[in-house]
């Protein structure tokens, strides 16, 4: 079995012994200040013998949250950086403002690094979800040598193209950082405490134009002159140009309130151009141009049931066409069956230890102390590029590139009477119809959550898809098994009787018992239909075409199991709940959806399905 396999098969075996005793390392704080006078609480994690290669930490969670781990790597011989991004931990302001100055703070770490006399030339970064972005920021400075980014991405992301994963940013807006309004509460208690609230609210009606704020017409009265797409692209290049200070403060002045927080990302689609993805945090006038900049590999690692699965997959396939050569040929892509900071894949847990497993970086120091040592000395091509796990299978497989090459494209179609088929309709069917009512969504259950109250990962779902207000479309037992690894779309042909829903999808693995295991699921808000064009509202009655983006997965559908595709307008809390409204003022109202699967209008499911399937 090659490294990385190897490693990631390995549980709590194998673990390389420390060079240093604890007491021998020797723990610095120190204020560092950032380019505008800012400082930074930053501790030093020294080994007896430096120069020594570094590896810093940059995290809003505060920077003692993982000190067993840095001192582990600090006894194997690596100077560990950590340090309370601005606005959180010890950090100076007495506010956070969310993500806005963390390119600039995350590249003045860097060259701070470089000037101390126990560099050696080598700095690795470490850690995951907004720490892993700041690993993505680090690589803006040509000194940085390997990144280990965890669910994270570079250059994507989602603000103002979907619904808002509103059970994570309700509760995560309040337990971060500092500000008046935060919970003196960890993320987890604070989303408990808050259930009732956030099962209150969700409601999405925002309009479709909405004016610019008298604060910032003030500020910019030229705004006033231009046409809104045009007022859109003036107000971008300048937030773009500015500096971090500048960003925050358009952002105030344009939402209100005194600080840019994490919900305000919800809201950005009626400031700038609807392409602007995580240009909050990498502002930019030519989308490649950040990956033309990277000049350090990366180990990017994420997991099936992640809630920022799509982030680390359009970052791969980013870097892989972008990036250049040097950084292409020697990073290297992990999905494991994990959730965000749980175990994912439940399917086996008795006999697959892996399973229980999050894969975050307390638990695996081994691997991120192998990939540093092996882009130090060159040794990565024992490394496949990507390594991935078959569910259902439980078994680790690799690839050289993501999707396998040797994945071929299946089309399963929606039929009458609820079937999924292999073979195209040939005859004119009724549609399908049921009734989205946002006052009663369908409720989460499982899937790729960030959440303490809600179990994330291979959930039964057969329950949920018992309702009324769910279709559902399955195969007949499979004769064999099939293996699926790859990206997953939903062509949906729809209509319904509002001016702007939700329609949402979820694949499912359904079991000889009955249950059906979930394993993956997204929803498109049909505003958003177009993904790189513009934001419209439905005629209703009028049927469309509508490209769901399911993201993707590695399954193996076992012989005697069934495929089920499950379609429904709602998946509350994890997603905000649409009105149906379009924008216009007033209460909730229901939308009568249809769903259409006739030779001129096909709905279908499009899998990648390895060779050896039936």
């Amino acid at each position: 079995m090659r490294t990385l396999e190897r490693l990631l098969a390995a549980t709590a075996s194998g673990t390389p012994e420390p060079r240093f005793d604890a007491d021998a390392i020797r723990r610095e704080t120190v204020r560092m200040a950032v380019r505008d006078g800012t400082l930074l609480a930053t501790d030093v994690y020294l080994p007896p013998t430096t120069p020594a290669p570094a590896v810093a930490l940059r995290t809003p969670y505060g920077r003692d949250q993982l000190g067993e781990c840095l001192l582990v790597l600090a006894r194997r011989g690596y100077v560990v950086v950590a340090q309370d991004c601005r606005g959180t931990g010890d950090s100076e302001p007495d506010h956070w403002d969310f993500m806005v100055h963390e390119r600039e703070d995350s590249v003045d770490l860097v060259d701070w690094i470089t000037r101390q006399d126990w560099y050696s030339g080598f700095v690795g970064a470490l850690g995951g979800s907004y720490a892993g972005w700041m690993q993505w920021c680090m690589a803006l400075h040509p000194a940085m040598s390997a990144l280990a980014p965890e669910v994270a991405g570079f250059g994507v992301g989602r603000p103002g193209r979907g619904p808002n994963s509103y059970l994570f940013v309700n509760s995560y807006s309040r337990s971060v950082g500092k500000g008046a309004d935060q919970l003196a509460l960890g993320y987890e208690e604070t989303e408990r405490r808050m259930r009732a609230e956030t099962l209150a609210g969700g409601w999405f009606n925002e309009p479709m134009d909405a004016p610019f704020s008298a604060p910032l017409l003030d500020r910019y009265p030229q705004l006033r002159t231009l046409p809104a797409d045009a007022a859109q692209e003036w107000l971008w290049e300048r937030y773009r140009t500015a500096d971090p200070a500048g960003r925050a403060s358009l952002v105030t002045t344009a939402l209100g309130g005194d600080r840019v927080t994490y919900q305000d990302l919800g809201r950005w689609s009626g400031l700038f151009p609807h392409r602007v993805g995580d240009g909050y945090l990498f502002p930019r006038a030519v989308d490649g141009e950040l990956y033309a900049s990277l000049r350090t590999p990366a180990l990017n690692i994420t997991g099936w049931y992640d809630w920022g699965l799509d982030y680390t997959l359009a970052t791969w396939e980013r870097l892989t066409r972008l990036a250049p050569q040097p950084v292409r040929s020697r990073s290297r892509l992990l999905i494991t069956p994990a959730a965000h900071n749980q175990p994912g894949y439940h399917e086996g847990r008795d006999d697959h230890p892996e399973l229980d497993r999050v894969y975050r970086t307390a638990q695996i120091l081994d691997l991120l102390d192998h990939w540093y040592t092996a882009v130090r000395e060159d040794r990565l091509d024992d490394w496949p590029a990507v390594v991935y796990y078959l569910m259902g299978a439980n078994e680790w497989r690799s690839a050289p590139a993501w999707p396998p090459p040797e994945a071929a494209v299946r089309e399963l179609y929606l039929g009458a009477g609820g079937v999924l088929t292999t073979r195209p309709p040939g005859s004119p069917s009724a549609p399908d119809r049921y009734t989205y009512d946002p006052a009663d969504p369908t409720p989460t259950v499982g899937g790729s959550l960030v959440s303490s109250v809600y179990l994330p990962g291979s959930v039964d779902v057969a329950q949920v898809q018992a309702r009324p207000d769910v279709l559902t479309y399955t195969t007949e037992p499979l004769e064999r098994d099939l293996d699926v690894a790859g990206p997953l779309r939903l062509v949906l042909y729809a209509s319904s009787s509002a001016v702007d829903t939700d329609f949402s999808a979820r694949l499912s693995d359904v079991f000889p018992d009955g249950r059906a295991i979930q394993l993956q699921s997204a929803t498109l808000r049909t505003r958003f239909r177009d993904p790189g064009g513009a934001v419209a509202l439905l005629e209703p009655g009028r049927v469309y075409r509508l490209d769901v983006d399911l993201w993707a997965t590695a399954n193996r559908f076992r012989a005697g199991h069934r495929i089920r595709l499950d379609v429904t307008s709602s998946d509350f809390p994890r997603f905000d709940r649409n009105t149906n409204r379009g924008g216009e003022p007033g209460p909730p109202v229901r939308a009568d959806q249809a769903v259409y699967h006739d030779p001129a209008r096909p709905s279908r499911l499009v899998l990648s399905v390895l060779p050896g399937g039936e």
